[in-house]
């Protein structure tokens, strides 16, 4: 056989053959590659990977243990204008659930000082439940309720979990530290095209109205509080990262 012929076998051999990267299969799923034996599909845990070879206890091990730890990389960025966590909150998100209805965010927010004497720095943990969403052709989709529950507390000295001893007992009924949030939305959801793509996949705007604890507990014991007056407007984008 001519050193041509040998030259298009070889060279068709490779073309057809797939992909590997240190003896594991690649394989291409939506935006990510896998290796096959690093996270094997539903055959994988019948004890085969991809590629036909058996994997022993110690592969779906290992295996449990990288989809454990990649589960803690965030899917979102966050910024939310008020709510009752600072003036402005910057943070990370997960969403998770069969349709990606729940989500949970960790935020960080900046307070001025406005009358006081000093700055403070607020944190936030958000649970988000958002139970349907409707797509408006193939970029936008409207999410016309979405519902949840947060907590944040305020960092400074000024604040307190328990009622210190200079005051009466039973003075503070509440910790001034801790707040219970909740609140209720909309939101507007744009995704990016796959050429449009660099940093995220898609856009989404929401406002929020929201109320704690102590607003509530007014609304229930003092006749002169509206509900109206218990609730605050804030707004907010997402940003998906994958």
């Amino acid at each position: 056989m001519s050193t041509k012929w040998l030259a298009i076998s070889l060279a068709a051999t490779l073309a057809s053959a797939p992909l590997r990267a240190q003896g594991h299969t690649c394989v291409a799923a939506t935006d990510t590659a896998h290796a096959a034996t690093a996270m094997p599909a539903d055959s994988a845990w019948a004890g085969h990977a991809h590629d036909g070879s058996v994997l022993t206890r110690y592969d779906r091990r290992v295996h449990r243990y990288r989809r454990h730890w990649q589960s803690l990389i965030p899917t979102q960025s966050v910024v939310q204008f008020a709510g009752n966590m600072g003036l402005l909150s910057f943070g990370v998100g997960w969403d998770y659930g069969r349709r990606k209805q729940w989500e949970t965010h960790l935020l960080f927010g900046f307070l001025p000082r406005y009358g006081s004497s000093r700055a403070k720095t607020t944190m936030t943990v958000k649970e988000n439940f958002i139970p349907w969403s409707v797509a408006l052709g193939d970029r936008w989709a409207v999410e016309p309720l979405s519902v949840g529950l947060y907590i944040n507390t305020v960092f400074g000295p000024e604040f307190w979990r328990s009622q210190p001893a200079r005051y009466p007992k039973g003075y503070y009924f509440m910790s001034t530290k801790m707040r219970l949030n909740v609140f209720v939305g909309q939101r507007v959801e744009l995704t990016l095209p796959r050429n449009r793509r660099k940093f995220v996949k898609g856009i989404t705007a929401f406002y929020e109205l929201s109320t704690c604890d102590l607003y509530l507990r007014a609304l229930v014991l003092d006749s002169h509080v509206k509900l109206t007056d218990i609730f605050g407007l804030s707004l907010g984008l997402k940003f998906q990262v994958f």
